[in-house]
């Protein structure tokens, strides 16, 4: 779910924090790309038709691997240099989320039953993907593609969109690329949507930027984070009847979480029972991550033919032609990829000079007559 509503609320109260671009503009920048959202979308989307779905002999789904390995050619070929972050082990204030999410594909599975035994297919369509759930081998297999291509991986310790966002703020990354909002209120400096959309859509890049976002909601970000708390998120429960507008409007009248629950009319917003949103605050401002930066070799590296003809031809059954061509057009894109850009994204550093610099006797000269006009 992300942030609920906080898209539509930032259009509205802060566009200027918005802007589109194209695929094309993010030529030589990092990018720190969440794993997990990309290959659900693969799921979903790739070689899908009702029930149908791309497999290997085996009879093992296969869509993950496709979209994976021709997402990741076109980002090389634009000159964009993708790390992949993939989830880690869920923060227990996730498990009610995570518990509503197994509910509804098991609701959405009866739907899809109903919908096979009628023969209607715009159903069976809408409810299969629904059903669809990324898995642990999902993960595994994504994992091991991306590192024969020559793609580095990062495992976070918890979620990977808190992970993206820390890479971000270290400046070891120019953005995050999600579909969730969450990666605001994790601090990422700039959020990217729909840079892992597929070229057939052709959907510009929305770009977030997160200091344009205090600035024009007049807000600090301690602020910002309780506003995505009172909005909804997925780690507490939201107060039913108060959406983005009026979440808004009481933090900037009240000035914290507290301080809201405090004075809100009770009768009209009835507050979950223990509600967690200390716990989910602090979340958001020291969520667990790598900090030991210097360990995470983020190098873009020649790929490993024989391991990737080995991986998806003969284990996935892949054309061995097509991989082939995909082999020689990974090595071509990572050879050319540029250096980091001019204007880096890293953090300032102090300029230091040698401890003794020798000066020329003509520019002491200069600068005894500069100071002796001076007096």
């Amino acid at each position: 779910m992300g942030i609920k509503g906080l898209t539509k609320l930032l259009a509205e109260k802060s566009p200027n924090a918005m802007k589109e671009q194209n695929f094309e503009s993010y030529f030589g920048r990092e990018i720190a790309i969440d794993a997990s959202m990309s290959i659900y979308q693969f799921l979903i989307a790739v070689g899908r038709r009702g029930t149908q779905t791309l497999t290997n002999e085996a009879g093992e789904v296969t869509s993950h691997l496709q979209g994976m390995l021709t997402r990741t050619i076109r980002l090389l070929e634009a000159g964009i240099k993708p790390v992949y972050v993939f989830d880690g082990t869920p923060p227990d204030l996730k498990k009610e989320e995570l518990a509503k999410r197994v509910l509804k594909r098991a609701d959405a599975t009866n739907d899809l039953n109903d919908a096979l035994k009628e023969g209607n297919k715009e159903d069976v369509e809408k409810y299969s993907k629904r059903t669809v759930k990324a898995t642990n081998q999902h993960y595994e297999d994504c994992k091991k593609l991306l590192r024969l291509m020559g793609v580095p991986v990062v495992e976070a310790p918890c979620e990977a969109e808190a992970q993206c966002a820390a890479l971000c703020k270290e400046g070891k990354v120019y953005a995050v690329a999600s579909e969730d909002m969450d990666s605001l209120a994790f601090g990422a400096p700039r959020l990217l949507r729909h840079l892992m959309c597929p070229t057939s859509k052709r959907i510009p890049v929305v770009e977030f930027k997160v200091s344009k976002v205090l600035e024009e909601l007049n807000l600090t970000m301690d602020q910002f984070i309780d506003l995505c708390i009172l909005s909804g998120c997925d780690y507490c429960e939201s107060i039913k009847g108060i959406g983005g507008l009026t979440a808004l409007k009481l933090i900037r009248q009240y000035g914290s979480l507290e301080h809201i629950l405090e004075n809100i009319n009770k009768e009209r917003y009835q507050i979950p029972f223990d509600w967690p949103y200390q716990d989910t605050r602090k979340h958001f401002r020291e969520p667990s991550v790598l900090t030991d930066y210097d360990k995470l070799e983020l190098k873009w590296t020649d790929p490993d033919e024989e391991g990737l003809v080995r991986f998806l031809v003969n284990e996935n059954t892949f054309n061995r032609d097509r991989i082939s061509k995909a082999i020689k057009k990974t090595r071509t894109a990572l050879h050319k990829l540029p250096q980091n850009r001019s204007e880096s994204h890293s953090k300032p550093v102090g300029i230091s000079l040698p401890a003794k610099v020798e000066v020329q006797p003509f520019f002491c000269c200069i600068v005894k007559i500069l100071l002796a006009g001076q007096n």
